[in-house]
C-alpha cells in the first residue's frame, strides 16, 4: 500500500485498489504468505486507446498465484470491475490489465489539486532518506564554459526534484585543488603576477592557461605581496600563488553560478583530505588494506587498448576486480603521490561517514570509464550499504542560427557560461539545458532560445503560466468575485461544478495533471529532471490546444459570457495548469511570469 505520509493521488490511490484486489485474491486462494506487491505498478498505457491506465499485476504475481498470466488478470479484472472509481476493466495480451476510470475520477483529482495547491506532486519527507547530490566540481583553474553549464542546471534541477519528492538533500562541490592542475594555475598566476608588476611577459607558454581571467589574481597578488614573490625561489612562492588564485577562482565560479541561480550546500576541498593533520587517504587504504583490499602486485598489461594508470612495476593496488571492476586500480603513483582515484575513495567514504546512503554524482562526457571502478569503490568502503548513481551529462554544441559559435576572448579557448546567462537569461540557459535528456549531446542555439514560438520550448511553457493568469483577469466580468491571490483563489474555485468538465479535451487535460505526481515520482526515481521538463511542454501544448479550440468552437472557451457556472468549472481547470506549470518550472528553477512581453 501507499506511504500514509503521502497524499493519495489518482495514480497511488488507483495502485492502492489493485493491491487490495490481489490480496483479496491471495487470501481466497491461499497463496503463500508475504506475497511482495512492490512490483505491482499502475501507470498509463503505451497506446492511449487501451484506456486510462494499466498494470502489470498478473504478470508479477502469476507464479506466487500458481495461475496462468492471462487467468489471474480474469480474476483480478473482476474484482476490479466492482470498484466505484474503475468504469471498465480490459485484459489484453498475455495478461496485461488496462483500466478506465468514470470521470469523476478526474473531476476529484483537480479538487485535491485546488486543496494542495503547489504541494501537489509533494511527498512528505520521510527520515533518513538523505541524499548527497554533487555537481558541477570543475578544477577551479578558471571561469566556468558552457560544457560546465548543462551538469550544473542538471544537478541543481536534480537536487530541487529529489528535495520535492520528500528527501532530505545536500547540494555539493568537489573542489580538485589538489593536482597537477592548480600547480599549472599557480604557475600562469605568477606569470600575470609578474605582469602586473610591469614586466613584459610576452606570449603565455604553451601548458600555462592563456585567458586573461587571471590578470586579477596577478593584480591581487601585488597589492598582497609587492614585489616579494618575484625574487623567491618556486617552492616558496608557488603554494601562496596557488591558494590565492584557487581561492579566488573558485569566488569567480560561485559568481558564475549565481548567475544561474544555484548555490551549493557544502564545498569540499581535495587538498583538505590530506592537509589537515588527518590524511584520510592514507586511512582509507588503511582500511582498506585491513579488509583485503589492498595489496601489492603488478597489472597485467591492458588488452583492449592503453589504460591511462597502467605502469609495469610493482605498486599498491585496490582490487576492484573483487567488486565488479575489470581490472585493480593502483593507489599511489611511481613518486610515491596517491591517484586520484585513491583521493576520491577517501572522499566518498567521508559522504558516506556523514550519514549519506544514497549518492549521486554529476560528471562530464569524458569522465564516462571512470564509472565502473567509483562504484567499485564505494561498495568496498560501505560494505555495499551505500549506492552510487553516476550521471554522465554529455557535450553541449553553441549555436547560433545553426552556426557554431567562437570562442571567447576572455577565456581564451572557451565560451563562458557567463557570456551565455547574459546573452538569453537564466530561464532559457536552464530549461534548454534540461529539455533533452543527460546523456544526450544538446544542441543548444542562442537564436533559437529566445523566439517566442513553439518551437522554443521555454517561452512556451511559460507563456502557458502566463496565458492562464490573463483568463483570470478576463474571467472577473463573469466571475466579479474571482480572488487574484492564488491561494484564495484554488479555495474559492473548489466549489465550482467540476463534473461539468465533461468534453473530450477538457477531460484529456485533466489527465495529462492528474499526471503530475506519478512523473514527479518516477522522474525523482530515475534521477532524470528532464522528464518535468518534457511533462511541461505537453501540459502547456494541450492547454494552448483547448485554448485554440475554443476560437473555433465558442462553447468550449474558457470563459462563458453568459454561464458563470461553467466558467467557473472551466477557470478551476485553468488554476491546476497554473499551478502544475508554477510547480514544475519552480523544480527546474525557471521562473513562471504571470504575464509575458
Amino acid at each position: 500500500m501507499a506511504d500514509k505520509s503521502t497524499p493519495q493521488h489518482l495514480f497511488a490511490d488507483v495502485l492502492a485498489r489493485v493491491h487490495a484486489a490481489c490480496s483479496a485474491l491471495a487470501t481466497e486462494g491461499n497463496w503463500p504468505a508475504g506475497i511482495d506487491l512492490s512490483r505491482v505498478v499502475v501507470e498509463p498505457p503505451r497506446d492511449i486507446s487501451h484506456g486510462d491506465m494499466a498494470t502489470n499485476a498478473a504478470m508479477v504475481l502469476a507464479r506466487e498465484a500458481k495461475a496462468k498470466p492471462r487467468d489471474l488478470a480474469e480474476q483480478v479484472a473482476a474484482k476490479l470491475r466492482a470498484d466505484e472509481l474503475i468504469a471498465s476493466v480490459d485484459v489484453a495480451g498475455p495478461g496485461f490489465i488496462n483500466l478506465t476510470l468514470k470521470p469523476k475520477a478526474w473531476a476529484n483529482e483537480l479538487l485535491t489539486l485546488l486543496r494542495e495547491g503547489a504541494s501537489y506532486g509533494r511527498r512528505a519527507s520521510a527520515a533518513g532518506e538523505k541524499v548527497n547530490v554533487e555537481y558541477v566540481s570543475a578544477n577551479p583553474t578558471g571561469p566556468m564554459h558552457v560544457g560546465h553549464c548543462r551538469g550544473a542546471v542538471f544537478g541543481d534541477a536534480l537536487a530541487s526534484l529529489l528535495t520535492f519528492a520528500g528527501y532530505e538533500v545536500a547540494r555539493e562541490y568537489y573542489i580538485n585543488d589538489a593536482g597537477a592542475q592548480v600547480d599549472v594555475l599557480a604557475r600562469s598566476a605568477h606569470l600575470r603576477y609578474r605582469e602586473a608588476l610591469g614586466e613584459n611577459i610576452g606570449a603565455i607558454p604553451d601548458g600555462l592557461y592563456p585567458g586573461d581571467y587571471l590578470k586579477p589574481v596577478g593584480q591581487a597578488l601585488v597589492g598582497e605581496h609587492g614585489d616579494k614573490l618575484r625574487a623567491v625561489p618556486e617552492s616558496e612562492w608557488l603554494p601562496i600563488v596557488r591558494n590565492k588564485a584557487v581561492a579566488m577562482m573558485m569566488e569567480e565560479i560561485k559568481g558564475d553560478l549565481a548567475a544561474l541561480n544555484i548555490k551549493h550546500d557544502v564545498f569540499f576541498s581535495e587538498r583538505s583530505l590530506i592537509e589537515t593533520g588527518n590524511n584520510k587517504v592514507a586511512q582509507t587504504i588503511d582500511f582498506l588494506r585491513s579488509k583485503g583490499d589492498v595489496y601489492e602486485g603488478r597489472l597485467p598489461p591492458p588488452k583492449g587498448g592503453p589504460i591511462e594508470d597502467y605502469e609495469d612495476r610493482e605498486q599498491t593496488l585496490f582490487r576492484a576486480t573483487a567488486y565488479g571492476d575489470d581490472v585493480d586500480r593502483p593507489l599511489l603513483k611511481s613518486d610515491g603521490s596517491y591517484t586520484y582515484f585513491a583521493s576520491d575513495i577517501a572522499y566518498h567514504k567521508d559522504k558516506f561517514d556523514r550519514g549519506f546512503r544514497d549518492l549521486v554524482d554529476v560528471w562530464g562526457a569524458d569522465h564516462g570509464g571512470y564509472i565502473k571502478r567509483m562504484q567499485a569503490a564505494v561498495k568496498a568502503v560501505t560494505a555495499g550499504k551505500a549506492s552510487l548513481d553516476v550521471k554522465i551529462v554529455q557535450l553541449v554544441k553553441l549555436l547560433r542560427h545553426g552556426e557554431p559559435v567562437k570562442m571567447s576572448k576572455r577565456s581564451g579557448d572557451f565560451v563562458t557560461l557567463r557570456e551565455v546567462v547574459d546573452e538569453v537569461g537564466s530561464d532559457a540557459v536552464r530549461f534548454m539545458m534540461l529539455f533533452r535528456k543527460n546523456d544526450a549531446v544538446l544542441d543548444f542555439d542562442l537564436a533559437k532560445v529566445i523566439e517566442q514560438s513553439r518551437d522554443n520550448p521555454v517561452f512556451y511553457v511559460q507563456y502557458g503560466h502566463a496565458r492562464g493568469h490573463s483568463i483570470f483577469k478576463n474571467a472577473r466580468e463573469v466571475v466579479p468575485d474571482l480572488p487574484e491571490e492564488g491561494c484564495a483563489r484554488a479555495a474559492y474555485l473548489e466549489n465550482a461544478r467540476l463534473e461539468q468538465l465533461t468534453a473530450p479535451e477538457e477531460i484529456e487535460l485533466l489527465k495529462r495533471l492528474a499526471l503530475y505526481p506519478r512523473t514527479v515520482e518516477s522522474a525523482a526515481s530515475a534521477h532524470e529532471p528532464h522528464r518535468i521538463a518534457f511533462y511541461l511542454y505537453d501540459l502547456a501544448s494541450e492547454f494552448h490546444a483547448l485554448w485554440t479550440r475554443g476560437r473555433d468552437l465558442p462553447y468550449l472557451r474558457f470563459i462563458i459570457n453568459n454561464d458563470a457556472e461553467i466558467t467557473k468549472a472551466r477557470l478551476a481547470m485553468v488554476q491546476g495548469v497554473v499551478s502544475v506549470l508554477a510547480s514544475g518550472l519552480a523544480i527546474l528553477g525557471v521562473n513562471a511570469p504571470t504575464e509575458m512581453r
